[in-house]
C-alpha cells in the first residue's frame, strides 16, 4: 500500500483487520471527553464530539509493548536507547520525506508545553507573538499566560477555503515588531494542509524580519486524498535554522494521555535555550509508558494507521453526504487534513451563545464552539469524526432533528 495515499475505496474499512466500528464505553475511565460533562456545565447525556482524541483502540503493537512493560512491573526512571530515535527518524523519512538528525531531538511532555517553553526561550515579556486564527486555542493562552503580546493574522475564508493574507502577515510583523510566529500545519480547526509555496512565503517573510517560527505539526499524519503534508523542516536549511518543529505520536496513534512529544531544533543555540527552559520547569526524564508506546507505534503502527485513514475518509464522506442531503443550512468547510471538520452554521441565523446553547441543549451534542478558536470562529463549530460510524450517524441525526424542530416553530 502506498504510504502517502492509503486505500480510500468506498468500502475500504470493510477490509480492515481493525474493528473501528466497535463502540467502546469510555465512561468511568477518567476520560476528559466522556466523564466530565456535568463538571463542565453540560447535560449528563450529551454526546461528546469535541476534544481531539479518538474513540478507537490504539494499535495492537502499542498495547502489546505496554503489556510487556506492565508484566515487568518496575516503572523506574527511564531514558530511551537509540532504537527510539531510529523509529521516529524512519517514520518521518518514509512517510513524509524528511530526514531528521538525532542531535535535533528534544523530548517534552506535550506540544503545548513545548510551545510555552519556546515562547520563553526565544522572546522576552512584552514581545509580540503572532498566530493565525481561527486556530487551536491554547496558542493564544500560551502567549498571554507568558505575558507576551498577542498579534492575530486572521485567516481569510474565500469560496469555502481558508487562505493566508500575506500582506497583513508582513504588515503586522513590521508594525507590531513580532518576534515569534506560531504556525499550525496542518491547520486546526480550519483543516488546511499548507502547501510548500504557502509555507515558503511565510518563511521568507519571517526570515526577512528576524521572526522565529514554532511549527505545531501534531496532525501531520492526517491528510485526506489529494493533499500532502509538507514538514516545515523540509523547506531548506536556512529555514530550518529559524524554526522549532513540534511533532508527537499522540494524535496519530491515540496515545495523548501518555504525554510524549518529539521536538526538533536544528539551531544549536536555540536548542540550548529551549532545554534550559525545560530544566527551569523541572523536566528531566519522560513518562516511561509514553516512550514505550511511541517507539512501538512508530515501529509497528503503520498498517493500523493506513486502515484508520481509510476509515476516517469514509466518515468524512458520510458527514459530507448527510449535510448535503439533510442539513444544507450547515456548511462543511472541506478539510484537507485533521479529523476535526469545521462546520459553518451561519445560514441557521445562530451564532455565539445562542448557537452553543442550541448545540448543547437542543441537539444534545458537545462540540467545540468556534469562538474559542479566536477571531473568525463565530458561527462555527468543530466536530470530531474519529469515532465509530454509528456514533457519527447518531450525532448527525440528533443535529438534524433539533434543526427540524426549530424550523417548525
Amino acid at each position: 500500500m502506498d504510504v502517502d495515499t492509503p486505500s480510500t475505496c468506498p468500502c475500504a474499512s470493510c477490509f480492515s483487520p481493525y474493528n473501528f466500528d466497535e463502540v467502546i464505553d469510555r465512561t468511568g475511565t477518567g476520560s476528559l471527553k466522556h466523564d466530565f460533562a456535568e463538571e463542565r456545565g453540560k447535560p449528563k447525556d450529551v454526546l461528546p464530539m469535541w476534544v481531539a482524541d479518538m474513540d478507537f483502540r490504539c494499535p495492537p503493537a502499542v498495547t502489546a509493548a505496554l503489556q510487556k512493560m506492565v508484566d515487568h512491573a518496575i516503572y523506574g526512571y527511564s531514558e530511551p536507547k537509540s532504537g527510539y530515535f531510529e523509529a521516529v527518524q524512519s517514520w518521518f523519512s518514509r512517510r513524509h520525506h524528511w530526514d531528521v538528525k538525532k542531535e535535533w531531538l528534544v523530548k517534552t511532555p506535550g506540544i503545548v508545553f513545548a510551545i510555552c517553553a519556546a515562547i520563553r526561550a526565544l522572546t522576552k515579556e512584552g514581545d509580540a507573538v503572532m498566530i493565525q486564527p481561527p486556530v487551536y486555542y491554547p496558542f493564544a493562552a500560551s502567549i498571554r499566560d507568558n505575558h507576551r503580546q498577542l498579534v492575530n493574522n486572521e485567516l481569510v475564508l474565500r469560496d469555502g477555503r481558508y487562505t493566508i493574507d500575506f500582506d497583513d502577515f508582513e504588515r503586522k510583523i513590521i508594525e507590531k515588531k513580532v518576534r515569534l510566529f506560531i504556525l499550525c500545519n496542518p491547520a486546526n480547526p480550519v483543516g488546511r494542509v499548507w502547501t510548500r509555496e504557502e509555507l515558503t512565503t511565510m518563511a521568507d517573510i519571517c526570515l526577512a524580519h528576524n521572526v522565529a517560527i514554532v511549527s505545531d505539526e501534531i496532525h501531520a499524519d492526517f491528510t485526506f486524498p489529494g493533499h500532502t503534508y509538507t514538514p516545515f523542516g523540509s523547506l531548506g536549511e536556512k529555514y530550518l535554522q529559524e524554526a522549532i518543529i513540534c511533532t508527537a505520536p499522540s494524535k496519530t496513534f491515540n496515545i495523548a494521555g501518555l504525554q510524549v512529544s518529539n521536538i526538533f531544533i536544528a539551531n544549536e543555540a536555540w536548542r540550548r535555550k529551549f532545554t534550559s527552559e525545560l530544566d527551569a520547569s523541572g523536566v528531566s526524564q519522560m513518562n516511561t509508558a509514553g516512550l514505550v508506546a511511541a517507539q512501538a507505534a512508530y515501529e509497528e503502527g503503520e498498517e493500523w494507521l493506513n486502515a484508520l485513514l481509510a476509515y476516517l475518509t469514509d466518515n468524512l464522506n458520510l458527514l459530507r453526504t448527510f449535510l448535503a442531503e439533510r442539513l444544507p443550512q450547515v456548511k462543511l468547510i472541506e478539510p484537507e487534513g485533521t479529523y476535526l471538520p469545521w462546520l459553518d452554521f451561519s445560514a441557521t441565523g445562530m451564532k455565539g451563545k445562542k448557537l452553543d446553547n442550541f448545540i448543547i441543549k437542543k441537539a444534545r451534542l458537545w462540540l467545540d464552539d468556534g469562538e474559542i478558536f479566536g477571531p473568525g470562529g463565530e458561527g462555527f463549530q468543530r466536530i470530531n469524526i474519529a469515532c465509530p460510524k454509528a456514533t457519527l450517524k447518531q450525532a448527525l441525526e440528533q443535529l438534524a432533528e433539533a434543526l427540524e424542530k426549530q424550523a417548525k416553530k
